[in-house]
């Protein structure tokens, strides 16, 4: 049998086509044929590839933040007696 896509068939395939759909529909057929590959692509690399975890921010940028102060019961004053 040969090889399947030799020269000679790559541009009878491309006559047929040109035929069956016209000069004005084939950009638009190979414009869809691109962007569903192109989809295709990109689900199966989300599909394979594990979400990245958000890059955290460097060590100088950082802020510190002080921790508030502890909350204290108010003072009542002690009387002291003298007997």
């Amino acid at each position: 049998m040969g090889d399947l896509l030799q020269p000679w068939h790559l541009v009878v395939l491309g006559v047929v086509a040109f035929l069956l759909f016209g000069a004005k529909r084939l950009p638009e057929l190979g414009k869809g044929l691109g962007e569903g590959l192109k989809g295709f692509k990109e689900g199966i690399k989300g599909v394979t590839d594990p979400t990245p975890a958000p890059p955290s921010p460097p060590v100088a940028q950082q802020q510190y933040v002080a921790p508030p102060p502890p909350v204290s019961a108010p003072v009542e004053p002690q009387i002291i007696r003298k007997d």
